[in-house]
């Protein structure tokens, strides 16, 4: 008899699985895998949990009961086809349908490689073609404007808190949560010239902090009307609570229109713009990795894409033959 439907994890958010109670277990034992062994960051487990999760809920509705391993091991490549086109009927996009794929494909390499089901038909399965997309960062000047402009809010302290956070997304290439997450103990004053930041995957990183960032996070500290303990997020709302990434989208949203931004213009594309600049001015790819906190140098290299022209005359003015 096939268990009930169970749960991964205690969390809410992960939802059940309608599964045998020993694929249960392998879940949960490849949920642990992934957290401690790989190290991967809970927003890439919840991923990867919700992307099983929904081909475990299609493989129950093909077999007419809960799966079990032994179901698992029996899948054919037919079937792995049937799912991609029940998502493509669904309105899944090619990249997100990739991601799924990718996730499957490492949840039964884990499985052979703990001796729990050897089943590689998902690997004759040819993923989803994802259009190459490029970064559309902001020119020097835009960059500049945005700065400037951010700080011309009704609120003195507000007006300096954008302008500090945006400066650190520009400034120091980090990720909207990585500056949000910035701890006041953390704060990158006059003396504290070098962040150190936690990224994606637990991976740490050392970034260099501009005197212009530091003189705007210490202006934005000295009118913060809000007492905070060392280690509370040193961006605040305007309520005094932790600062939201959607304030800052928003933000830049506004101030599109008045700058003739692109509707690319997002906090993301600021640290694409830091390492194109950085680039463009003569920065090592290898260096750019290690400040963007990229696990892989080809991650890095789709920069040199969009810095194709100052390529171009390098390598014409370096080449013997040019």
């Amino acid at each position: 008899m096939r268990s009930a439907v169970k749960k991964i994890t205690d969390r809410p958010e992960v939802g059940a699985l309608p599964v045998a109670a020993d694929l249960l277990q392998a879940a949960a034992n490849w949920r642990r895998h992934l957290a401690h062994e790989r190290g991967a960051a809970d927003k890439t487990i919840e991923a990867y949990e919700r992307d099983l999760r929904q081909f475990l809920i299609f493989l129950k509705a093909r077999i007419g009961a809960p799966a079990s391993l032994d179901d698992l091991a029996k899948i054919d490549m037919r079937s792995f086809r049937a799912f991609m086109a029940s998502r493509r009927r669904a309105g899944v996009e090619s990249r997100s349908l990739a991601r799924s794929m990718s996730a499957l494909r490492m949840f039964f390499r884990w499985l052979e490689s703990s001796e729990i089901v050897k089943n590689r038909a998902i690997m004759g399965v040819a993923l989803p073609k994802i259009s190459h997309g490029v970064p559309k960062p902001l020119t020097v000047a835009k960059a500049a404007d945005l700065v400037h402009v951010s700080r011309d809010g009704e609120i003195a302290w507000i007006g300096a808190r954008d302008a500090a956070v945006i400066l650190l997304l520009y400034g120091a290439g980090l990720r909207i949560s990585e500056a949000l997450g910035l701890a006041l103990r953390e704060a990158p004053v006059e003396g504290c010239d070098v962040l150190r930041i936690v990224g994606k995957g637990g991976k740490q990183r050392m970034v260099p902090v501009l005197p212009v960032t530091q003189a705007a996070v210490m202006q934005y500290l000295s009118l913060l009307p809000y007492e905070l303990d060392p280690d509370e997020p040193m961006f605040r709302g305007l309520r005094g609570g932790p600062l939201s990434p959607r304030i800052i989208q928003l933000l830049i949203e506004k101030l599109r229109d008045r700058l003739k931004l692109p509707a690319t213009a997002t906090p993301h594309a600021l640290r694409h713009s830091f390492a194109t600049h950085l680039l463009s001015a003569g920065a090592d790819l290898r260096q750019i990795q290690e400040l963007l906190g990229h696990a892989s140098l080809s991650t890095t290299q789709i920069y040199t894409e969009v810095d194709r022209d100052r390529l171009l005359k390098v390598y014409e003015k370096a080449h013997p033959r040019a």
